[in-house]
């Protein structure tokens, strides 16, 4: 059975991942963590997950051996949990969006010791979406005009989303662009005719909309364009607890959710 650990495991996403992990034969949930000062600390993790009494308490430090450890926290949570992880030998699921390049890198540094997947969206559809979006940018060329509009709910930190970035990044990789040259960031103002190989990326944040990305591909007379939504985040639960189950029987070194699918680059 895989022992799992979730860090963050009081935020929207943590508690899903424990209540999931809960339900899967495969799987046994062996510590529920959070950051200092937390008030649910101490607290049965139960409580929070929705799932009865578990007897496992709500915890700053992972006292116990774990397999995997889920994360869904802060960047700075984040980067913490995974030196704990190196330290342990625990792989690490990481779903945390809004890491800086020095935190990426930080944790990245890690996989040499232990197995790591990092992961803006976890969604099978959505990384199936990143291909495809990369694919198409590729075969339809310059006279289409790229731009990315993702639309999230009114608690979201971070903006724009880790996932919405991912598609720039792919794009960007499929056609020659560079992602801190030719991606804006919205419009305002007199902007000027449309540059040729200009990304637009958008942000909305309204309501409790799980999360929303279009990327719209549009030339003189047609447009083209591919939606994602997710209806509930339990589609990135099954998603990481499926990352979690992958890794578990990886060696170190840093993995994506093509390589949980098998999508080929």
């Amino acid at each position: 059975m895989l022992k799992i650990a979730v860090n963050g495991v009081c935020g929207r996403m943590g508690a899903r991942i424990a209540a999931l992990v809960f339900e899967d034969s495969q799987l046994k949930l062996v510590a529920a963590l959070e950051r200092h000062g937390h008030p649910s600390l101490d607290k049965d993790v139960g409580t929070i997950a929705g799932c009865g009494e578990t007897n496992i308490k709500v915890t700053s430090t992972l006292n116990t051996h774990a397999d995997v450890v889920i994360d869904f926290s802060s960047p700075e949570s984040t980067v913490a949990i995974a030196e704990v992880c190196s330290k342990k030998n625990i792989g690490l699921i990481v779903g945390t969006t809004g890491l800086n390049p020095q935190q990426f890198e930080r944790i990245k540094s890690f996989s040499t010791q232990i197995p790591c997947l990092i992961s803006p969206n976890m969604c099978v559809g959505v990384n199936v979406m990143f291909n495809l979006a990369a694919q198409m940018a590729q075969m339809l060329g310059k006279e289409f005009d790229i731009e990315i509009i993702e639309t999230h709910h009114r608690f979201k930190k971070d903006s724009p989303s880790g996932t919405a970035l991912k598609l720039a990044e792919k794009i960007c990789e499929a056609t020659g662009r560079k992602l801190d040259k030719d991606v804006i960031y919205g419009r305002h103002g007199i902007t000027g005719e449309r540059p040729e190989n200009q990304i637009g990326m958008h942000a909305v944040r309204s309501g409790d909309v799980i999360g929303d990305h279009t990327v719209v591909f549009g030339s003189l007379g047609e447009r083209i364009e591919i939606t994602h939504k997710a209806h509930t985040r339990d589609t990135f639960v099954r998603g990481a607890i499926r990352a979690a189950k992958f890794i578990a029987q990886k060696p170190p070194g840093m993995y994506s959710m093509s390589d949980v699918l098998s999508i080929q680059s």
